[in-house]
């Protein structure tokens, strides 16, 4: 899928070393084609690193793709150059009478804390909210989908005895549901986490269903009955030494850490890790896009509000 992007963006360069098709604003200009125009509020602090495997995510379709980063305003990114934010990043505040295809809400490193303590909760809550009636559908990713069930159902989160690390098996639990058309029925996919949402209280909701879970790291995709509102609990977009990355800053900071679960080869932490998940969270971002933003949203964006408040 050909990714539109602003000219200079780091990771663009990164990714047509990867052959992956990354189309400039020069270009798109020139192409008589609406492209589905997504949006990304990245709460990660490593931002480009996020940018470079959500994108990367977002790669295996033929849709053009129009990317906005979008940035909170009540935070102050520590580990993000301000001249990367103001060049790359829009506001909410920029963006609110706009209308979007879909939006994705990132995690962010927040999760022990609760969500009142959090310095840009309040923005978060008014972004969410926003969505019911300017985005077709949002992807909300770990922390991200831990909010969104807290900020939408009520659904409190419960800390875990010790951090949920590594690459866990799921299965799939209903196939009709087109979000996990192409799926195997067990699949793969890293989490790290210090929280969890409990299954029985998503149950209780019957606005919500559960498409996949894992005996060790419990629920993992959830969506709402209109595909409007889609939460993941873990990190389908990581790259191979995502949690490598991870596991070596911890422990270099004296942080007790275990190894990531089903991670290193023979749990050698001085082998190269194995890639177990890329393919179906390919599938998983392209089902979103394909079946709950390209074949839903209209060709023209005229009298949304209308229909989205349907």
């Amino acid at each position: 899928m050909p990714i539109r992007t602003n000219n200079d963006l780091p990771a663009k360069g990164l990714l047509e070393q990867e052959n992956i098709f990354v189309m400039d604003e020069n270009r798109a200009e020139h192409q008589d084609i609406r492209p589905i125009k997504i949006g990304i509020l990245n709460l990660m602090p490593l931002k480009e690193d996020t940018e470079l495997q959500i994108l990367r995510s977002l790669s295996n379709t033929p849709i053009q793709v129009d990317i906005t980063f979008l940035a909170v305003e009540s935070h102050e990114s520590t580990h993000t150059s301000m001249s990367h934010l103001n060049k790359f990043y829009e506001t909410f505040s920029d963006v609110k009478d706009q209308y979007f295809d879909g939006l994705i809400i990132t995690g962010a490193p927040v999760e022990q804390m609760e969500y009142e303590e959090v310095d840009y909760w309040d923005e978060v809550c008014k972004i969410m909210e926003w969505t019911k009636t300017h985005v077709t559908s949002t992807l909300h990713l770990c922390w991200g989908a831990q909010a969104g069930l807290y900020y939408h159902y009520g659904i409190q989160k419960h800390y875990l005895d010790q951090k949920m690390f590594g690459v866990f098996k799921h299965r799939v639990k209903n196939r009709r549901v087109p979000l996990v058309r192409g799926f195997d029925d067990c699949f793969y996919a890293p989490h790290s986490r210090h929280t969890t949402v409990l299954k029985e209280d998503i149950e209780a909701q019957p606005d919500l269903t559960i498409l996949a879970e894992s005996e060790e790291a419990g629920v993992f995709l959830v969506t709402d009955q209109s595909g409007k509102k889609i939460f993941v609990m873990g990190h389908p977009e990581y790259d191979r030494l995502t949690l490598d990355t991870e596991y070596r800053r911890d422990k270099s900071k004296g942080l007790e850490i275990d190894i990531p679960v089903n991670y290193y080869p023979d749990d050698d932490e001085t082998q190269k890790p194995l890639l177990q998940w890329r393919s179906h969270g390919n599938i998983l971002y392209s089902n979103w896009l394909n079946y709950y933003v390209y074949q839903t949203t209209p060709y023209e964006f005229v009298n949304l509000k209308e229909i989205y408040n349907k």
